[in-house]
C-alpha cells in the first residue's frame, strides 16, 4: 500500500503514461517521423517525470521541516527545471531545419504538461492540513 505522501507520485506516473500514449498516438496517426528527433519522447517523459518526482519529494521534506517555505521551494524547483529544460533545448533551437519545429512544439508541450502536473500536486500539498 502506498503511503499518503507518496500516492501523488503514482498519480503523476499514471498521468505521464497517459499523456505519453496520447502523444505517441498523435505522432503515429499524423505520420510524423520521430527518429530524427534530438531527444526521443521516451527520454523526454522519463526526464520530466524524474525531475517532477524529485521536486515533489523535496517539497515533502521541506513541508516537514518548515511549511511556510514550501511555495518558495516550489518556485526555486520550477526555476531550476526551466533552466535545465532550456539548456537541454539548446541543440534543438540551434538547428534551423523545418523538422525541428515539430520537435520544439513537442518539447514545449511535454514541459508545460509536467509543469501543470507539478503545480497541481503542489497545490494539493499546500492545501493539506499540517
Amino acid at each position: 500500500m502506498l503511503s499518503k505522501n507518496y500516492k501523488p507520485i503514482f498519480y503523476l506516473l499514471c498521468l505521464a503514461l497517459g499523456t505519453y500514449i496520447i502523444h505517441k498516438a498523435v505522432f503515429f496517426f499524423s505520420e510524423i517521423n520521430t527518429e530524427n528527433f534530438h531527444y526521443s519522447l521516451e527520454l523526454l517523459y522519463f526526464s520530466f517525470f524524474a525531475i517532477s518526482s524529485l521536486l515533489y519529494l523535496i517539497l515533502l521534506v521541506v513541508k516537514k521541516k518548515n511549511f511556510e517555505i514550501v511555495g518558495m521551494a516550489f518556485l526555486f524547483g520550477t526555476f531550476t527545471q526551466m533552466l535545465l529544460a532550456y539548456l537541454a533545448l539548446q541543440p534543438i533551437l540551434k538547428n534551423k531545419t523545418g523538422e525541428t519545429n515539430v520537435e520544439k512544439v513537442s518539447f514545449f508541450i511535454t514541459f508545460v504538461l509536467f509543469l501543470l502536473f507539478q503545480t497541481l500536486l503542489t497545490v494539493r500539498l499546500l492545501n493539506e492540513k499540517r
